[in-house]
């Protein structure tokens, strides 16, 4: 077999290890056959009377051998390392092999030289011991090469000088049988010769093939090792959030439905951030992205050992564990969570953060029942104030199943013709001359009775009918506004409100100002009423609500008083009107707090040059208190409930109207 040779130094270093290892080995084990056959020559001396002489060939063959097998038990720091000791450059080791495997040849050289003197004891192999001696030099030659095949170059030193030796007795001795007896020992010296180069080709080829082997099995190894690493950092990241380390929404599914599968006392808890939007838009995404991890934070300490906690996106966290194995309740969990947001935060003002959290701890099989149901009792939280955690109970069960049936009716009621729009009056400051008409959508749900419009407006979002509920209500508005010029009532305008999804996703502009076009009326004939909310982003509604100012449509901002908007957002979306929000006027006679809210609303109306409308009068002593401050616009229960379409065209009928146009006029 012949080699390949190694272009690879890695390799021919593995092999050369491969060969001094074997190389130790069968020094080894030949040498106590060295030793006797050296004692047994030493003893034929003796016997044949050169005892003196055999001595101290003997003592110098051991000597030798001696040395032979201390290289071979002698530390090789290319060899296997021992435990504690410092490793090497693949260099250094090589170059330690190497060096060994020079020395062993050296040992094996000086101990043939040994070998060489053997003529000494048989006088040049003239005696009657020759044949003897040149058997025993045949034997322990022949030995060193069958086991010298690791490495030729040691059994090549050991046998050439006896065997050299021998020929060149016969030679000196002369005559034809010793000369031919001579030219065999050389030929038997080159067959051995090569023989020992042959060997250790095959060896170094069988040593190649182990090593590639073992090359490409720990390759295997690594690559699995690799893999399943890289496997297990991919389910990590499949399962856990990359800002805060939590659970993401996919690893949490997978924890609630492994509890829910085990039979497990689920109870779920919805995390929500109050104020988290203010953060961002303050002090930037990278704070808030701080804020984020430190919360996570500080929700992982707070939370037995036994909660799961999530981030499910957003400002948006999640925990879910089994009530069996944690003694605290949740709603004492739920207050202990709400404390520790709310400590101070390192990067903006004490107080900015809250938390909202809803709780659903009733047994279900479904984890979709289980979320439903907790989001459910997180906006119920929500509607209550920043700081608070809400039980998911038997009212907020009838809630959800309401809209769930609102969200699966709607498309049918509203293809059937069973939503309407009301009409409330707007009236001047003597609280009996209409203004103008507020549009109020209604729906009679044959089930759950009359559905509230924020419920009714989330269950069109949710159903996809967002667009449609609002073309549904701007032709009823549409149609009151002909109703009106019929009657000849130019002057009055009606309002229709507009959310801020609607505003955000639906091109509000064009429905509005297409529909007005398309039935010939005046765009000054519409008012929009938009929510505060809808001013936390201007840059998404602002394009949109500039066109319809543009076209003539007046602005109004509703529930004014209570949300976000500052005096740079009523100025970006063009407000014409702001209308006080219900809470601020209810009570307000009795309430010095509320008169002191609303008064400055009114002076900030007259110094912008705003329309100012109470809305939710309930009682004669608020009407009494708003008029005696000035307010030119009022709306309310006591003065006009919403009606009907016809109700309201009856009511307009026997009502006086006042004179807009002055008013404003009045007001600037």
């Amino acid at each position: 077999m012949r080699s390949r040779p190694s272009t690879e130094p890695h390799l021919d270093r593995l092999i050369r290890r491969d060969q001094l290892e074997a190389v130790r080995a069968s020094v080894q084990q030949a040498l106590p056959v060295n030793v006797l056959l050296g004692l047994a020559g030493f003893l034929v001396a003796l016997h044949s009377g050169h005892g003196a002489l055999g001595a101290l060939w003997f003592s110098a063959s051991t000597a030798f051998n001696g040395l032979r097998f201390g290289l071979c038990r002698a530390p090789c720091a290319g060899l296997a390392m021992s435990p504690g000791r410092a490793p090497i450059s693949e260099e250094a080791a090589a170059r330690s092999i190497d060096r060994h495997l020079w020395l062993a040849c050296l040992a094996a050289l000086l101990s043939g030289s040994v070998w060489a003197l053997l003529p000494l004891l048989c006088d040049g192999y003239t005696s009657a011991q020759t044949l003897f001696y040149l058997t025993v030099t045949c034997g322990i030659t022949a030995g060193a090469v069958t086991h010298g095949i690791a490495y030729a170059r040691i059994p090549i030193c050991f046998i050439t000088p006896p065997l050299v030796s021998v020929a060149g007795c016969l030679l000196a001795v002369g005559g034809f049988d010793q000369t031919c007896l001579a030219a065999t020992v050389l030929l038997y010296l080159a067959a051995l010769i090569r023989s020992s180069i042959a060997t250790e080709r095959g060896f170094r080829e069988t040593s190649r093939l182990k090593n590639e082997a073992t090359a490409l099995a720990e390759a295997r190894k690594a690559a699995h090792a690799s893999a399943s690493a890289l496997a297990e950092e991919m389910r990590e990241r499949a399962t856990h959030d990359g800002l805060t380390g939590l659970l993401n929404r996919a690893g949490f599914i997978q924890r609630a439905e492994e509890q829910l599968a085990a039979g497990a006392s689920v109870c779920l808890m919805l995390l929500d951030l109050d104020g988290f939007k203010s953060v961002n838009d303050v002090y930037g995404h990278s704070t808030g992205d701080r804020v984020l991890a430190e919360v996570a934070r500080r929700i992982r300490v707070a939370v037995p050992v036994d909660c799961d906690a999530a981030r499910l996106g957003g400002d948006e966290f999640a925990l879910v564990y089994d009530s069996a194995r944690v003694i605290e309740s949740p709603a004492a969990l739920a207050e202990r969570l709400i404390r520790t947001v709310a400590q101070p935060f390192e990067s903006f003002d004490t107080g900015r953060l809250g938390m909202s959290i809803g709780i659903c701890h009733r047994p279900s099989d479904s984890l979709t029942h289980l979320l439903s149901c907790a989001d459910e009792a997180l906006y119920a939280a929500k509607h209550s104030g920043r700081n608070h955690f809400r039980l998911f109970d038997d009212g907020l069960s009838t809630r959800l199943e309401m809209r769930r049936d609102c969200e699966r009716d709607l498309s049918q009621a509203l293809a059937e013709g069973e939503l309407e729009v009301w009409f409330q009056p707007i009236f001047g400051p003597d609280g009996r001359s209409v203004t103008n008409l507020e549009a109020l959508v209604r729906w009679h749900h044959p089930v759950h009775g009359w559905v509230p419009p924020a419920d009714l407006i989330s269950a069109a979002a949710m159903a996809g009918l967002t667009e449609s509920l609002l073309r549904f209500i701007l032709e009823q508005v549409c149609a009151m506004l002909c109703a009106l010029r019929t009657r000849g009532l130019h002057d009055l305008s009606v309002a229709m409100n507009v959310s801020p999804r609607e505003m955000a996703q639906i091109a509000v502009d064009e429905i509005v100002l297409g529909r007005l076009r398309v039935l010939g009326l005046p765009a000054t004939a519409l008012e929009i009423e938009i929510t505060e909310e809808t001013a936390l982003d201007i840059e998404a509604v602002q394009g949109k609500l500039l066109a319809l100012s543009r076209a003539g449509i007046r602005m109004a901002l509703d529930d004014f008083g209570t949300g976000y908007s500052s005096l740079a957002s009523v100025r970006q979306l063009r407000a014409d009107r702001v209308k006080i929000d219900r809470s601020l006027v209810t009570g307000l006679s009795e309430a010095e707090d509320k008169r002191g809210l609303v008064q400055a609303v009114l002076g900030l109306g007259r110094a912008l040059g705003l329309e100012v409308v109470a809305e939710g009068i309930e009682t004669a002593d608020d009407l009494a208190t708003l008029q005696a401050m000035g307010c030119p616009f009022m709306q309310g229960y006591h003065l006009g409930r919403p009606q009907p379409r016809d109700d309201i065209l009856r009511f307009l009928d026997a009502r006086p109207r006042a004179d807009v146009q002055a008013l404003r006029l009045r007001e600037a």
